[in-house]
């Protein structure tokens, strides 16, 4: 028998090993494969912020997601495919023990006391998360030799992660909180400067309110002239019928001179091109209560910012949304035999028959 295939084996090396190759897969994946369990989650993180916004992006529109959930549950897949988590559910669970003492001799992770590197690559085998994007639903998935131990790394992941990103979202609240309270404390010292600004200057000036002693000098200002106006018509009204020198005229000019210089003098207290006046004083003060009145308000909206920040830090941040709770799975999902028998059926034959093709070239040529 071997006599009569020697001479197809010489002709057709390649696709000999590619046949070869086939059938012994097809042992191993049909017959000494372990059998997997596959326990599944799928969640939804929801941020729960009191100043959440709607989403705005192209693929907010069009997905329905918003990017900072979408973010993340992006950073929850990272983490939990990380070397931290892996060390945590190594710790809790005892992966190394369960995937290095069952399975068959190629799926199992040998040897058993390998570095964490080299279990965190098995681990990632194991283990695969995945986001849907239209929906924006993660999807744990675990595999094991056993349903329990699927299931319990399912679960395991499924809380650690709410834990993790809940952690992270408090530790960025208080520190938003430390810098809320260092944001008012300097507004408190802005607006008892402001404050003391504005009573040193009172101070200075002699005045409580600038502005009601302008009011009053107004006030003032317009009785003289309207004095002032009734004296004239007196005095044209005399000299209509009497001589500039009559004791009367005389008496009315004396009077206008005296009202007159009054009001020149209240005039000056309030405007005047040099020193220092009333209207001075009043735009001054303005200013300095304007400065104190703007420190006020931004005191009041840093409190309100930071009592807001201190409510973030103290509520759920992160709330895990589970659409599809760990199962125990009853029948083992994994390896897929038909399928991974037949894809690498295909790919032997295919890469057979290309060395099959290279072979007689070069047999040509040497011919």
């Amino acid at each position: 028998m071997l006599e009569k295939l020697q001479p197809v084996l010489r002709r057709y090396p390649a696709m000999f090993l590619a046949l070869l190759a086939l059938v012994l897969a097809g042992l191993y994946w049909l017959l000494l494969a372990s059998d997997q369990y596959v326990s599944e989650a799928r969640i939804v993180m929801q941020r729960a912020s009191l100043s959440g916004g709607s989403p705005s992006d192209v693929t907010s529109l069009l997905t329905g997601a918003n990017p900072a959930q979408r973010t993340d549950q992006l950073n929850l897949r990272e983490h939990l495919l990380s070397l931290d988590m892996l060390a945590k559910a190594e710790a809790q669970l005892a992966l190394r023990a369960h995937f290095s003492s069952q399975g068959d001799a190629l799926s199992r992770l040998s040897p058993a006391e390998v570095p964490l590197e080299k279990l965190h690559e098995y681990y990632l085998r194991q283990v695969r998360i995945s986001m849907d994007e239209y929906s924006g639903a993660l999807s744990i998935r675990a595999q094991a030799y056993t349903p329990e131990m699927a299931q319990r790394i399912t679960q395991f992941l499924l809380a650690e992660g709410e834990q993790h990103m809940n952690r992270m979202g408090h530790e960025l609240a208080l520190q938003q909180v430390q810098f809320m309270q260092q944001q008012v404390q300097q507004m408190e010292e802005r607006v008892q400067k402001a404050r003391a600004a504005v009573l040193d200057y009172q101070n200075q000036q002699g005045l409580v309110s600038p502005q009601a002693t302008v009011d009053s000098l107004s006030g003032i200002v317009g009785r003289l002239q309207a004095q002032l106006t009734e004296l004239q018509t007196q005095r044209n009204s005399l000299l209509g019928y009497l001589q500039a020198s009559a004791p009367e005229v005389i008496k009315l000019q004396d009077q206008m001179a005296a009202v007159e210089k009054q009001l020149q003098q209240e005039q000056a207290r309030l405007a005047a091109p040099k020193g220092k006046t009333l209207n001075t004083t009043v735009e001054t003060m303005r200013r300095l209560q304007a400065e104190a009145e703007f420190s006020q308000q931004m005191l009041n909206s840093a409190h309100v910012a930071l009592e807001k920040g201190r409510i973030e830090a103290t509520r759920l941040l992160q709330k895990t949304m589970v659409l599809q709770s760990p199962h125990l799975p009853e029948y083992p999902l994994e390896p897929r035999r038909l399928r991974n028998w037949l894809v690498f059926s295909v790919l032997a034959l295919l890469l057979g028959g290309v060395l099959q093709l290279l072979l007689a070239i070069v047999r040509d040529h040497q011919d």
